[in-house]
């Protein structure tokens, strides 16, 4: 049974191929049809017939997180937000949104946004131009983990057609906080919630795929990588950026108890309330290369003198090694 898409006298203009994103149903797998790139109407929505789930916009935002993964996630969402909150991110000012990452205005996490800005540089200078050859000539990008959309913004202005998706949707810190990049984008990159693990595109969509500092939350790597490839075109490109690594499980554990140890101090959680991966090591990147098919290349950025030295100055005073940061690309193979 074909699915129902938008009401007849509101669907939306055609756009070119570059721009055109199918939608599936994220409870059921069925067609939903053609993302309204331009129009995200709080009046709109995509409706199965096969389960009946509504795929409805609210502030711009379309829902395609389901009512129980929502649950699975609200303690998640209370506690990350407050964290986030209480560490100075966002702000009112829609100058703080179009300055990122090359600036952080309100001084709060400077030093982070250094950090995404040469990870930014990197991968567009070294990595998604690629996907150009392969792909359309504007490729289309899903960013995954998207937080307040200042990547697809970046892309946007590189010529590119992203789609911003995160579970998080609030107005500082969320996908909410976009509609400050209205100023310079029109229309705005399309905007999603939805879970890494059950994204409502239909397969072989995207020229590339990126975790934007978001593939350590995901439960279980195998299944949410699984579910980018599946919605990558043949030869697109799958790219894992700023998620820690170390060179052992060991300091990865113990990575987690000082942090853990540290939120409740400061902010009276641990913030576990779901079972997140939190970082790689060569023996888990290798195992998702046998498991899916697919081949690492790895990049390293520069962050500078002061990051390189990192590891050593711990080893020299008896402390666990500091993660590093590299961005980790894979082709969907035919």
């Amino acid at each position: 049974m074909r699915t129902q898409m938008l009401h007849e006298e509101q669907k939306p203009s055609p756009h070119s191929p570059g721009e055109r994103i199918e939608l599936r149903c994220p409870v059921c797998a069925a067609a939903l049809g053609m993302l309204a790139i331009d129009r995200a109407s709080d009046l709109l929505s995509y409706d199965c017939s096969r389960c009946t789930y509504s795929m409805v916009s609210r502030k711009g935002i379309w829902q395609a997180l389901r009512p129980e993964r929502l649950a699975h996630f609200t303690r998640f969402l209370d506690d990350y937000q407050k964290v986030r909150a209480a560490e100075g991110r966002g702000s009112q000012k829609p100058e703080f949104y179009l300055t990122l990452p090359y600036g952080d205005i309100t001084g709060h996490n400077s030093w982070q946004w250094k950090i995404r800005a040469r990870t930014f540089e990197c991968l567009t200078g070294e990595i998604l131009p690629s996907c150009r050859s392969c792909g359309t000539q504007k490729p289309r990008i899903l960013d995954l983990g998207a937080g307040n959309g200042w990547m697809s913004y970046r892309l946007a202005l590189e010529g590119c057609h992203p789609v911003a998706a995160d579970i998080v949707t609030n107005e500082l810190d969320g996908l909410g906080a976009a509609v400050h990049f209205e100023r310079e984008l029109c229309p705005l990159f399309p905007r999603i919630r939805a879970e890494m693990s059950s994204l409502p595109f239909a397969d072989g969509q995207f020229d590339a795929v990126v975790f934007n500092a978001s593939f350590h939350y995901a439960e279980d790597y195998h299944v949410v990588l699984s579910e980018a490839l599946r919605c990558l075109t043949t030869g697109g490109m799958v790219v894992i950026a700023d998620t820690p690594w170390y060179s052992s499980d060991e300091s990865g554990r113990q990575m987690l108890a000082e942090r853990r140890a540290t939120f409740a101090k400061r902010f009276g959680t641990t913030s576990e309330s779901i079972c997140s991966l939190e970082y790689l090591t060569d023996r888990r990147l290798r195992e998702l290369e046998n498991d899916l098919n697919i081949h690492w290349e790895v990049a390293t950025p520069s962050y500078g003198l002061r990051w390189a030295m990192r590891p050593l100055v711990a080893k020299l005073r008896g402390r666990r090694e500091p993660s590093q940061f590299r961005i980790y690309a894979a082709r969907k193979a035919a």
